[in-house]
């Protein structure tokens, strides 16, 4: 399912326009799925990510020659994908059966997909809040980490109303401030969504049908009828970049995509499935191509609801001949030159994934630099 900003949404490709909420693949649309309970492990705190190069300043098209080659071949770079280098102190440690309180806690308030932040002089920031904002003190809150000398609190608020809400408080939708975000917070904010998704959708346990509670400040939630703990869950899926012996990269529109927008395919990974497995499998399914040098290019998180984008560089097999479109899924798809390409976007007969997305940075790393968005 092409994607759109880096979400598939479980049947098509979400090429990245108006990002939708789930990673993209050859536009797919999320499998409903029942939330499973995860094995019980310790949680512990993750390292800040480290920084990935950045990529060709300046549009470089290639030939069939500059493939690379199964032996001696370069080692590749990975993605500077806007949301690939978030971190924070998760505190992992010191998570607590509740969220923590005091003097140094701060709360950040998310609602759906839309997070709580505040203009500044030096741009967009997350606006946190120094008292409890939760209107219903029953609402789970959940412990993030550290932030400078504050512990960072979430909690998810239901739809903001004019007359009951604070007019002060800002809510907008995190895909579209996310990449403008420190990397700290970025990565605050992103988890805040992630784990209010997860606590609005897992409300009994799938096993008994019992009432779920919160331990471990948020992070488990556990049965109480039956005692099973249940832990956040994350759909991975592969996002990729397909280009044949020309050196042309393949863009698609989802069916359920309006307009112009067309992205590079993305899809879910199944049970039993490995990562270059769901690659090659997506791109045969809904463009009828085999592809080959399968390479891992990076990851980015992307909470519409639960997904982790992993992206990948792939080459069309020789001979695999003209695109097959899967039926009601693949409303067209093409090969572009880069040449073709920037024409195109000017004139705007196509639009492109959003800077947030590891769609873009796909599109981008193959372009080699900077693209300009569509009129």
């Amino acid at each position: 399912m092409p994607t759109h900003s880096g979400d598939p949404s479980r049947t098509t490709p979400a090429p990245a326009a108006e990002p939708v909420s789930q990673p993209a693949s050859a536009p797919v649309s999320q499998p409903a799925s029942a939330p499973v309970s995860q094995p019980a492990t310790a949680p512990v705190s993750q390292p800040a990510a480290v920084p990935v190069s950045e990529p060709a300043p300046a549009p470089a098209p290639a030939s069939s020659a500059d493939a690379p080659s199964p032996e001696g071949a370069a080692a590749p770079q990975c993605l500077a994908a806007p949301l690939a280098r978030i971190g924070f102190d998760r505190d992992g440690l010191h998570r607590e059966d509740v969220a923590p309180s005091g003097d140094d806690v701060r709360y950040v308030v998310s609602s759906g997909a839309s997070i709580s932040v505040a203009d500044g002089p030096d741009g967009v920031r997350l606006a946190l809040e120094a008292t409890d904002p939760r209107p219903d003190p029953s609402h789970p809150l959940v412990y993030l980490g550290r932030l400078g000398e504050h512990r960072v609190v979430a909690a998810d608020v239901p739809e903001p109303s004019a007359e009951l809400d604070d007019p002060g408080r800002d809510l907008r939708e995190l895909r579209r401030v996310a990449a403008q975000l420190s990397h700290e917070e970025a990565g605050i904010a992103l988890t805040a969504v992630g784990m209010g998704a997860w606590h609005r959708a897992h409300r009994h346990c799938p096993q008994c049908g019992g009432a779920l509670a919160p331990e471990s400040a948020g992070w488990v939630l556990r049965c109480r009828e039956d005692a099973t703990p249940h832990f956040p869950r994350t759909d991975p899926a592969v996002i990729m970049a397909v280009r044949d012996a020309d050196d042309r990269l393949l863009l698609a529109r989802n069916a359920s995509f309006r307009g112009r927008f067309h992205s590079v395919l993305a899809g879910f990974v199944e049970p039993g499935e490995t990562l270059e497995g769901a690659v090659a499998r997506e791109v045969r399914e809904e463009v009828g191509i085999d592809v080959e040098q399968v390479e891992y290019a990076g990851s980015q998180p992307w909470p519409f609801p639960r997904s982790l984008m992993l992206a990948f560089r792939a080459r069309a097999a020789r001979g695999s001949g003209a695109l097959a479109l899967q039926e009601e899924e693949i409303a067209e798809a093409a090969w572009w030159t880069r040449e073709d390409l920037v024409p195109a976007l000017a004139a705007g007969r196509i639009a492109l994934p959003g800077p947030e997305s590891i769609a873009r940075a796909l599109i981008e790393d193959w372009y080699g630099g900077a693209l300009p968005d569509a009129r």
